[in-house]
């Protein structure tokens, strides 16, 4: 009879075969959020667990030193389409999307793995052409790819994990009262862009541009670790959404003064023709990969941060002291 115990000791007969399911509840019913935090509860940590799950990046300890890793996937009609975006566009984005996760811990990325699903019949030649969109933004910051893999699949999808290194990682929950909040890069251009495709419209050139590939600002993440930031997260479904994951995770609110906000030329545009408020967009628009982040009081910004509201005791996020009527932002399977 065979060891019931794995190589390293491991009891691999505890696993439970009486476990209680609800086949009824559905991912819809809990929601993105407390989906992950349903997941959370059945990972555990290790000793070789700096960081786990519920910032941007992972940190995770070696003999050396530590890593930060974070993955993302991205799919065929829901995160790009291709009669909006060319294939180098959709590469550009996908890596952009990951190596900001690195940098929104204060940390700069050096290697990225690839996987990618596709249908059999898609043109070789878009492959290329996206890997060449990987690699010119990965060139931004000096990092590669260094592997992953290739699969047939009904629909494109891709699944990039990043991988970097952090001089002082800085978390979603760092946040005190009295504390002020900061920007950096740019809000709201991508949300007015997705809007404009939307309905059918190719223009501003700049806001639809701006959906089609972000610009993070990368430096801004080790620069706001390097000055004292308190907390920081990278702004992907809206800056009112993901300010929230940092009230949560501080146990604070987030007070945001709209009069703080400089409503962008092509935001502006997109706001007139559709007969929104630009405001929304910057406040609920995501996929610029902005930086928002919180510093003490006494913290002189440097120019790549604008200030924005302010931390204070309660909880929640609020625009000019009340609550945002609406959606805040993105939320899968809502």
């Amino acid at each position: 009879m065979g060891d019931p115990l794995g190589p390293f000791g491991r009891d691999r007969t505890r696993l439970s075969k009486n476990a209680v399911m609800d086949p009824q509840r559905t991912v819809a019913d809990l929601g993105e959020f407390k989906l992950i935090d349903e997941v959370v509860k059945q990972v555990g940590t290790g000793q070789h667990v700096l960081i786990g799950p519920g910032d941007d990046a992972a940190q995770v300890s070696t003999k050396g030193g530590s890593y930060l890793v974070s993955t993302d996937v991205l799919i065929e009609g829901r995160h790009f389409r291709r009669d909006w975006s060319s294939a180098a566009e959709i590469g550009q984005k996908a890596a952009a999307c990951n190596l900001s996760d690195i940098s929104a811990m204060g940390g700069v990325a050096n290697a990225l793995t690839v996987g990618f699903a596709a249908p059999g019949d898609l043109a070789a030649d878009w492959v290329i052409e996206m890997i060449k969109g990987f690699v010119f933004e990965c060139d931004h910051i000096g990092a590669r790819i260094v592997g992953g893999d290739v699969t047939a699949s009904d629909k494109i999808v891709i699944a990039v994990t990043a991988m970097g290194e952090a001089h002082r990682p800085v978390r979603r929950s760092g946040a005190a009262p009295g504390d002020i909040v900061a920007f950096a890069g740019r809000l709201g251009w991508a949300g007015a862009g997705f809007a404009a495709l939307s309905r059918g419209f190719r223009s501003p050139k700049l806001a639809v541009d701006a959906h089609r590939v972000p610009h993070p600002p990368y430096a801004a993440g080790p620069q706001a670790a390097g000055i004292g930031a308190t907390s920081m997260t990278d702004v992907s479904d809206g800056l009112l959404a993901d300010a929230g994951h940092i009230a949560v995770a501080s146990g604070v609110a987030i007070d945001f003064e709209s009069s703080c906000f400089e409503i962008a030329e092509p935001v502006a545009t997109v706001g007139e023709a559709l007969g929104v408020d630009p405001l929304t967009f910057v406040l609920t628009g995501g996929d610029d990969y902005a930086l928002v982040a919180t510093f003490s009081a006494q913290t002189v910004l440097p120019k790549e941060w604008t200030r924005i509201g302010v931390v204070t005791d309660g909880t929640g996020v609020t625009v000019d002291g009340v609550p945002y009527e609406g959606a805040q932002g993105h939320e899968h399977f809502r």
